[in-house]
């Protein structure tokens, strides 16, 4: 059994009022970016006193560094369709919404949302599709991806597509691997089995062992590079955060290694979707910032992604204590983005709160000493999976990623910076290049910094 609800309570209910010194004794192992057995991250969870929450978030600082460095991971959602037959009660897309315009972008279409993406500089998107067996069938979902893939401009391209999709057979699996995607996304939503039936009434998303088992199907079609995660809202978050910990923990002992990347999604209003604008377990700040830290600090390897559900203030607050990916600039329906251009606003599939631009998004990023990254190598390189942890694990994200971030840095710098982004990041740049320790790795960084600079593009370790 992959979600043992009875074992999860145990756990949380013996870690009540957990005692201050063992409190200490976990966060000295987390420091050491071990990760956390589940009892010693219930322990975190249940912890309220507000000096040893702080020691929390002084740890994740450090596990995050110490990993991530400053490095900080940019991407763009590109929703293609919604249309969908679930009726999920948090979703704006539910099928019983009978105030949403549907839309189902067609392949040209993909094309020009992509050609707008790569026209402010985006080099990473994640293609979104509703679940509907009309306008989200493999077969289209092998066009679209194609034609994503296929559109160029002078400085600019897509080098990594990541997919959220609902879940797949097997046959179909191995032909989204074919279609070269980077990570396979798909959340759980909760975890917890009354509430998930509950919150999906109708539809194939109803079947909680058909999404739950996604992953194990996807790994035997050889995606190794998942993304899991839950809506936070819908459930008690400590159980919600102990149940990715047990699906993680079985993804590695099956396939050895856990998710690439872990998203961590918030409540927000929705229109005509009941439990977004009336959350049943509502998640405070406060309680957000927390789960956040335990979660860099229970599997600290893993990718932590954040939405501009957000508001910007607490994104930058949340990078600090263990995100190291963010969308920017999002726009969360079909055909969003040549909207905007227009001035046109239609409804999304949930209230966006940070609305910068990604050129204002790198400027504060930069500003607070980030190296915003477009970094794409690993997956083109086929460092993924258990081949990408035995990297991960010996010290290659600080040694490896943080040039390698550099350099798309450098590019962003060079072909679509503002004039105030490009004046702070090449500050940024500097820096981080003297900090990079290793004398034949900064060498190699500072020529190929030099090659960028005489055009060349795509330069990376």
């Amino acid at each position: 059994m992959i979600i043992n609800e009875a074992e999860i309570g145990s756990l949380l209910v013996r870690a009540k009022k957990p005692d201050p010194v063992r409190i200490r004794e976990i966060l000295a192992k987390a420091e050491e970016s071990q990760g956390l057995l589940p009892e010693e991250t219930a322990i975190l969870l249940q912890c309220e006193d507000k000096d040893l929450v702080g020691q929390i978030f002084q740890t994740a600082r450090k596990v995050k560094e110490q990993i991530y460095g400053k490095r900080v991971v940019l991407f763009a959602p590109l929703y293609v369709t919604n249309e969908c037959v679930n009726n999920c009660l948090y979703c704006g897309f539910r099928k019983d919404n009978t105030g949403l315009t549907r839309k189902t972008l067609s392949l040209a279409e993909i094309a020009e949302e992509v050609m707008i993406l790569e026209k402010i500089g985006q080099k990473r998107i994640l293609m979104v599709f509703g679940e509907h067996p009309k306008y989200a069938n493999i077969d289209f979902i092998e066009q679209a991806i194609d034609r994503a893939y296929s559109v160029k401009i002078e400085k600019g391209e897509i080098r990594r597509i990541n997919v959220n999709l609902a879940p797949l057979s097997l046959e179909d699996f191995k032909r989204l691997k074919a279609a070269k995607i980077g990570t396979y996304q798909a959340f759980q939503e909760t975890y917890h089995r009354e509430t998930y039936i509950k919150m999906h009434p109708s539809g194939k998303k109803a079947d909680y062992e058909w999404r739950l088992s996604a992953f194990d199907r996807a790994q035997r079609a050889g995606i190794d590079d998942l993304g899991a995660g839950v809506l936070f809202g819908l459930y008690d978050y400590k159980f919600e955060v102990l149940a990715l910990l047990f699906h993680s923990m079985h993804l590695e002992k099956e396939y050895g290694s856990g998710p690439h990347t872990i998203s961590v999604p918030r409540l927000e209003p929705a229109l005509n979707a009941p439990a977004a604008n009336r959350p049943p377990h509502p998640v405070s700040n406060d309680e957000f910032k927390k789960l956040v830290a335990i979660i860099r600090l229970a599997v600290p390897y893993t990718g932590l992604i954040l939405s501009t559900r957000e508001s910007a203030g607490l994104r930058d607050e949340l990078v600090g204590l263990g995100i190291s990916q963010i969308s920017a600039g999002s726009r969360t329906y079909p055909g969003g983005y040549k909207d905007q251009l227009a001035h046109v606003e239609v409804e999304e599939q949930f209230q966006i709160e940070d609305t910068r631009p990604l050129d204002q998004v790198i400027y504060d990023l930069c500003d607070k000493g980030c190296i915003p990254s477009f970094c794409t190598a690993c997956y083109r390189l086929g460092r993924t999976g258990e081949n990408f942890m035995g990297f991960a694990k010996t010290g290659f994200i600080r040694d490896f990623c943080t040039p390698n971030a550099l350099l798309t840095f450098k590019e962003y710098l060079l072909d679509f910076a503002s004039p105030a982004t490009r004046q702070v990041g090449e500050k940024v740049l500097a820096k981080h290049l003297e900090g990079i320790e290793d004398r034949v790795v900064l060498e190699r960084t500072v020529d190929k910094i030099r090659q960028l600079q005489q055009g060349k593009r795509d330069l990376y370790f």
